[in-house]
């Protein structure tokens, strides 16, 4: 009790960030706004299963090519107990790259940036959730405790409400590594640095600790729960706003 007590007041020094690290704490039931309890089993609610296929389907007309849906899924946070009213709906459509006459490095540029636009140019809300969506290829390896079929509608991965004692403490330690070199990367490119070769040298080093975190720990493990809170508290959005206004200054050319 005295350690819980102690990351409390440490949670308490940190302000702002107080509610966003307790939104990690496992909840008893999944979000009743998504599922309901049938049998003992959830389920998603029909209006939301149709609703996302429809989204789903404004996708792929937006994308203006043809590919086999293999599946279209549920995942993150609200497809688990840790959901939060930070959560998204994390839709991901499944298709096979294998089965493309494209090459696969221009498919897959292709795909993020027809995604991240989308995303840009809509604001969809499922109960309040914000919609994001992902082209994932139907093998590449994917760590999540919940995956719901919402094609099939049913559960590929049934989440599991594990007790278990998270140390926010740590999270926020870990985390805080990542703020001051971002606000380091900030401060330099207010002051006309070329920060360039650093944004892009911490994404990797971002890419590759929340990736180690999902390999060794999955979902809860303090890598994926730290970068999820440099997400949730403007961090990661503060480092592509800087990457943006570089690359547009680079771009640009100033009056003499």
């Amino acid at each position: 009790m005295k350690n819980i007590q102690i990351v409390d007041e440490l949670i308490e020094e940190i302000g702002n960030n107080k509610e966003i690290v307790k939104s990690f704490e496992v909840r008893d039931s999944l979000s009743s706004d998504v599922f309901k309890k049938e049998d003992g089993e959830f389920f998603m609610h029909e209006e939301i299963r149709s609703r996302l296929l429809e989204v789903t389907e404004k996708f792929m007309d937006y994308l203006d090519i043809e590919f086999f849906i293999h599946d279209v899924i549920l995942t993150g946070s609200l497809a688990n107990y840790n959901w939060s009213k930070y959560s998204d709906v994390d839709l991901h459509i499944l298709i096979d790259y294998d089965e493309t006459e494209y090459n696969l490095d221009l498919l897959k540029g292709f795909f993020d940036s027809k995604r991240s636009l989308w995303n840009k140019q809509h604001e969809i809300t499922i109960k309040g959730f914000d919609c994001e969506i992902y082209v994932q290829d139907v093998n590449e390896k994917h760590h999540a405790s919940g995956i719901y079929s919402i094609l099939n509608n049913k559960w590929l991965v049934t989440p599991e409400k594990t007790v278990q004692s998270i140390d926010k403490s740590l999270i926020i330690k870990k985390a805080s590594e990542f703020e001051d070199r971002i606000e380091d990367i900030e401060s330099k490119f207010n002051g006309g640095d070329d920060v360039t070769d650093e944004i892009k040298l911490l994404k990797l080093k971002l890419k590759k600790f929340r990736q180690t975190g999902l390999d060794t720990g999955g979902e809860f493990s303090y890598e994926n729960l730290a970068f999820k809170l440099l997400r949730r508290n403007g961090y990661i959005g503060k480092l592509l706003d800087v990457q943006t206004k570089s690359a547009d200054k680079k771009l640009s050319i100033t009056q003499q």
